[in-house]
């Protein structure tokens, strides 16, 4: 595997699908199919070239633990396509407004589908269950850990909220 491949999202073949499928005048349903093309296309790819997510250190388990695999969002797209010159920096802007607008309007997720109602993650019942994947909410077990491991969790947790908006922002 080509160094960088496990955290690539836009490989050339996908670059090309969007610039040949791009046009200035479509529709939202129109770039959410496009969207569900490029992501089922990057889904082939890194399955067909044995392209594994990339690893991360988990601070709760202590453990090397494999990331969530990249997607494509509608918002990603919209970046790609000035990332890429196929579209100008200012109409990027005026795109991913429209799509923010839009997505609220219709209750869309990032990916152009239905909201589905999101769990408040205060299940009793799993306490031992914590995710490395940014879509799920995180769980851990503090009765288990040593009281500076705690400190780092909770400190790790505390940023993560201010962490990830600074993600959504950019």
């Amino acid at each position: 595997m080509p160094a960088g491949d496990a955290s690539r999202t836009w490989f050339s073949e996908m670059i090309e699908t969007l610039r040949q499928e791009w046009k200035p005048e479509i529709e939202w349903e129109q770039v959410i199919a496009l969207r569900d093309r490029l992501d089922a296309m990057l889904k082939e790819i890194r399955f067909s070239r044995g392209i594994r997510p990339p690893t991360m250190w988990c601070p709760v388990c202590n453990q090397h633990t494999q990331q969530a695999a990249p997607s494509v969002s509608v918002r990603s797209l919209i970046f790609a396509l000035g990332r890429f010159g196929i579209v100008a920096a200012a109409e990027v802007k005026s795109l991913e407004k429209r799509w923010t607008k839009h997505r609220k309007e219709n209750g869309l997720d990032r990916n152009g589908k239905p909201n589905l109602p999101v769990s408040t993650g205060s299940n009793l019942q799993e306490p031992h269950r914590h995710s490395h994947d940014p879509t799920q909410r995180y769980h851990f077990n503090f009765s288990e850990t040593s009281s500076s491991k705690r400190e780092k969790a909770c400190r790790w947790m505390e940023d993560l909220p201010s962490a990830l908006a600074s993600v959504v922002r950019r």
